[in-house]
C-alpha cells in the first residue's frame, strides 16, 4: 500500500470512528424518560389534531358531557341516554342501522357515547398538558446533551 493509500485509509477510519462515537453519544442522550416524553407530546399534537373544534369546549367535556362534532355542540349524557331510551321505545327509523332503533342498538350508542365522553376529557387533558410536556422536554434535553458534552 503506498503512503498516499495508506493516509486516506488511514483517514476514512478515524472519521468513522469519530462518527460512531458521536451516534453513540446522542443515542445515550436519549433517556427512558426523553423517550416517554416525545411518545406523550406526540400524543398530544395527534390528540389535537384529530379532535378539532372540541377544544374550544373542553370547559365542559368533564365526563358527563361529549362532543358532537357533527354539529359543534356538546351533548349531556343523561339527556342523551333518555333520548336513546325513548327511540327504542317508540321504533324510530335509525339511519345508521336502515331499520327501527330497538333496545340493543340504543345499549349498544349509550356504551359508545359514555366512551366517548371519556376520550374527549382524556384528550382535553392530554393537550392542556402539551406546553408543559414540551417544556419539560426541552429542559431534559439540554441536560442530556450538557452531560455527553
Amino acid at each position: 500500500m503506498t503512503q498516499i493509500g495508506f493516509r486516506r485509509f488511514a483517514g476514512i477510519a478515524i472519521f468513522l470512528v469519530v462518527f460512531a462515537l458521536g451516534c453513540a453519544r446522542a443515542v445515550r442522550a436519549q433517556t427512558p424518560e426523553i423517550n416517554d416524553l416525545k411518545g406523550r407530546v406526540f400524543d398530544a399534537k395527534m390528540a389535537q389534531q384529530t379532535f378539532g373544534n372540541g377544544f374550544t369546549h373542553c370547559r365542559e367535556l368533564d365526563g358527563t358531557n361529549f362532543y358532537f362534532r357533527q354539529r359543534d355542540r356538546i351533548l349531556n349524557l343523561e339527556d342523551y341516554h333518555r333520548s336513546l331510551e325513548s327511540l327504542a321505545l317508540q321504533r324510530v327509523f335509525n339511519p345508521e342501522t336502515k331499520r327501527p332503533w330497538n333496545e340493543e342498538d340504543a345499549i349498544a350508542k349509550w356504551e359508545q357515547v359514555q366512551k366517548q365522553a371519556a376520550d374527549d376529557r382524556t384528550n382535553c387533558a392530554l393537550v392542556a398538558s402539551l406546553p408543559d410536556l414540551q417544556k419539560k422536554l426541552d429542559d431534559l434535553e439540554k441536560q442530556a446533551a450538557a452531560q455527553t458534552k
